[in-house]
């Protein structure tokens, strides 16, 4: 069974990964505080500062696929990718790394799609540009970039924080801004696809279908409640233009069954058995 090393296991999407791959391949993951659910000698503490622990962990696992979906500082984050490449650039391991829309943050006049030049005004589109070249210049093919859009999840905290408004009839909303989402789960599915089927370059994972962050909240929030919400209609910088930040994909590697709507996004998101 191939071996499979996650950076991030006890975050919201690596329990995710974990939970859909375990059964596919031979999984190792760290985690930063919270151990995570996999055999005590399966799983290791790891502050994103210690290098030596990491090289550590992967010259004794030799892992065939390396998952990186950390968080933290950015500064951090680049010398610990950075060490990571140089640390497998001469071993057969590919690794995947969670990049984000971000990349495109510069420009909100149409959604990207892999062929688009990244163009980034925040300081974290920055930092995950910067991580993609690098990684990509290191370890060329054997660096997979995965771009996400927004991250829901059954557990996560955007929707506890949907049922809080719920709760206290208020909820803000971008009636101007138009994107996609992606549900950890579903995002688990497609990754380990990616994965077992080698797949290489650049991917944009997500809804198919763009949809309002206005609208998708308000179909979230009927779907949960049956309350008349108060919703705070709010336009991204003030003006009423439409904003684009959606990730659409001209590539047609997965199959049909792990592309998904928004509207399947949010019956997955309600519905307890995950079935939509």
């Amino acid at each position: 069974m191939r071996k499979l090393l996650l950076f991030g296991a006890s975050g919201l999407v690596g329990k995710a990964l974990v939970e859909e791959c375990k059964d596919s391949f031979d999984v190792y993951g760290t985690y930063a505080t919270r151990p995570v659910d996999l055999p005590e000698e399966k799983q290791f503490q790891l502050e994103i500062s210690d290098m030596d622990k990491m090289k550590e962990i992967v010259q004794s696992i030799k892992p065939d696929s390396i998952i990186s979906c950390l968080r933290g500082d950015f500064d951090q984050q680049v010398e610990f990718h950075k060490e990571l490449a140089l640390e497998i650039e001469n071993t057969e391991s590919v690794l995947y790394y969670f990049s984000t829309a971000n990349v495109f943050d510069g420009d909100f006049t149409k959604h990207h799609s892999e062929e688009d030049i990244p163009n980034a005004a925040s300081p974290y589109g920055q930092f995950k540009i910067e991580c993609e070249n690098m990684l990509q210049e290191v370890l060329k093919e054997r660096a997979v970039m995965i771009r996400i859009p927004q991250i829901w999840g059954k557990k996560s905290p955007r929707l506890d924080q949907i049922r809080s408004g719920i709760e206290n009839n208020s909820i803000d909303v971008y009636s101007n801004l138009e994107c996609n989402h992606l549900t950890d789960e579903i995002l688990a599915k497609q990754l380990k696809y990616i994965i077992l089927h080698k797949l290489k370059g650049v991917f944009h994972l997500g809804a198919v279908d763009m949809m309002t962050k206005s609208r998708f909240i308000e179909e979230l929030v009927s779907s949960l409640s049956g309350k008349d919400i108060k919703f705070h209609y709010r336009l991204l910088q003030d003006t009423p233009d439409t904003y684009y930040f959606g990730l659409k994909s001209i590539r047609n590697d997965l199959p049909e069954s792990l592309l998904k709507t928004n509207k399947e996004m949010i019956a997955e998101l309600v519905n307890p058995d995950g079935s939509s």
